[in-house]
């Protein structure tokens, strides 16, 4: 089983997502809905919001884009800007 990612928030405090939350966090960072996302993880809707709360609560944001730009500063998750859809079609 794989430690959780752990990083230093700028009080001193440690911060640490589980592999999951770095899952869903990941996929809402490129632009999947929560149901999406649940559908992409096998798992419901009511699941992936579970793990927002609790990646919201750990860095201490209040919407995806603060959780994404926290966990970026942070290293939890990589910076890599995608303009793409991931649903798969050209424009």
């Amino acid at each position: 089983m794989a430690m959780p990612t752990s990083r230093m928030e700028s009080n001193g405090r440690p911060v640490r997502l589980t592999k999951r939350e770095i899952e869903v966090l990941s996929l809402i960072a490129q632009g999947y809905s929560s149901k999406e996302a649940a559908e992409h993880l096998f798992v419901s809707k009511r699941t992936v919001d579970f793990h927002l709360a609790n990646i919201y609560g750990k860095l201490q944001v209040n919407n995806r884009v603060q959780a994404f730009r926290a966990a970026t500063r942070l290293g939890l998750i990589p910076f890599e800007p995608t303009f793409s859809s991931h649903s798969g079609g050209e424009s």
